[in-house]
């Protein structure tokens, strides 16, 4: 059983084990050696969110590195994804990110990327964990003379902007376009502005003052109430919502009606399709994504794969099958000819392609891909067993099952970050959607939590 890391990094309640500086500090360290160079010192960039608790985590990161022979590179607030870039981009040897993504302010997490701006493989991911766990780091550490050092980068948001708007089709144009922007007082507050701005829309910001408490906070991609109120009153074309670590999206039709990451995904792989672009004919998403999306699949020509739930799952499927597009229903979308992981302004930025392109309405194309009633329950537990050595469970879901028959789906799963289990239940109608999910929910209460 692994003590650290669980399925998107490190991650907990900032300032307590092991989201302290402690662990922190010994990251730093443990990734500096994994990832040692015989050519050059080590490099590793460091960027953050905007919650309170990153400045402690930079600092222990930051040491940890330089104690260990690396050089560090701070970059500040930035997106996961920008980190991912920036990585690649300057030939850095590893990318440290200091985030919770969607979590409240209290929460903290260290995500690590390679310096081809991949996620690490499990394996790496263990061998980490090994050198922090079995105090084997003391014995690599060198002279004081071979220490390194820190430094600052002022230009990566800069470098960053200029590389997701070369993704952005050079035949169109974002003028005469209103577009309203909800960065959830997160890492995307200062970059997404300058990407829409200057490809040419009418911007209008929400929810892009930042204070270190306040980070999804009734905003972003969790909760777009004020998007779609604003996108209503102002009458713009499309509302744009990240979450704290700027790697999902969630779109907000002209009609203030939230289009989800399934609806996105089919309407940006018909995109590639009528460009000849969608290699190998293939979507790939994940077991959570909603029934329509199979549905429309088929309808549009093209094959679906589903994967386990999380973006590291959709991308070693994608690079498995040779696909270009995959994503995960809550909105994070990987454009595998873009970049190497999800990225929710590229992400916007071919959603407002598409649109472009055909030349319709959000609405329109969200319009492509029916969506079944869902319900989805989250219910904390205690502990994690097996789903399938749990008896009350599992006959739970053999009855909902038998009674969905082949017009529903019930799927029932632990979170791979909190202590929580997840139930959900696709069915013919809202009413027997709610009732069976509810149903099954308290089944899991009563045996779990």
């Amino acid at each position: 059983m692994r003590k650290l890391f669980g399925t998107d990094g490190i991650r907990g309640e900032a300032n307590r084990y092991p989201m302290d500086a402690g662990v922190a500090f010994s990251v730093g360290q443990a990734v500096t050696y994994l990832f040692k160079n015989v050519r050059h010192r080590t490099r590793v960039v460091i960027g953050k969110d905007t919650r309170i608790s990153g400045y402690m985590l930079e600092s222990a990161l930051e040491s940890g590195i330089s104690s260990m022979g690396g050089l560090a590179y701070l970059l500040g607030v930035m997106s996961t994804p920008g980190i991912a870039f920036i990585a690649r981009n300057m030939r850095a040897d590893a990318g440290i990110v200091i985030s919770a993504s969607h979590n409240p302010y209290q929460d903290n997490g260290i995500k690590i990327f390679s310096g081809e701006g991949f996620k690490l493989s499990n394996e790496q991911e263990d061998t980490i964990e090994r050198l922090m766990l079995n105090n084997e780091l003391a014995d690599k550490l060198p002279a004081a003379a071979d220490m390194g050092r820190a430094y600052r980068m002022e230009d990566a948001p800069g470098r960053y902007i200029v590389f997701v708007k070369s993704t952005f089709p050079r035949n169109l144009s974002m003028e005469k376009m209103k577009v309203v922007l909800d960065t959830g007082n997160g890492a995307t507050y200062r970059v997404a502005p300058g990407v829409f701005e200057e490809l040419g829309a009418d911007v209008e910001i929400i929810h892009n003052t930042p204070n270190g408490l306040n980070i999804n906070d009734k905003c972003g991609s969790q909760h777009t109430v004020d998007l779609q109120k604003r996108v209503v009153e102002t009458g713009a074309d499309v509302g744009l919502a990240f979450d704290g670590d700027g790697d999902r999206l969630i779109a907000v039709d002209e009609k203030g009606r939230p289009v989800t990451g399934d609806q996105v995904l089919i309407i940006c792989g018909k995109m590639l399709k009528d460009k000849g672009q969608l290699k190998n004919n293939l979507l790939v998403s994940t077991v959570m994504s909603n029934l329509g999306l199979t549905v429309a699949c088929k309808r549009y020509g093209f094959s679906h794969h589903a994967s386990q739930v999380g973006d590291r799952y959709v991308l070693e499927d994608m690079q498995r099958l040779g696909a270009v597009i995959g994503g995960e229903e809550s909105g994070h979308t990987i454009f595998l000819d873009h970049h190497t992981t999800g990225d929710g302004i590229i992400t916007a930025v071919q959603l407002i392609s598409a649109m472009l392109t055909e030349g319709r309405r959000l609405s329109e194309l969200a319009a492509l891909m029916d969506v079944f009633p869902q319900e989805l329950i989250n219910v904390d537990v205690k502990s994690k067993p097996d789903i399938s050595t749990v008896p009350q469970v599992t006959e739970a879901i053999r009855q909902v099952e038998a009674g969905l028959g082949d017009q529903g789906r019930v799927l029932v799963r632990y979170s791979g970050t909190q202590n929580m289990c997840r139930v959900m239940v696709e069915g013919p109608t809202k009413e027997l959607t709610r009732k069976y999910c509810e149903q099954l929910a308290e089944t899991v209460k009563k045996a779990l939590g």
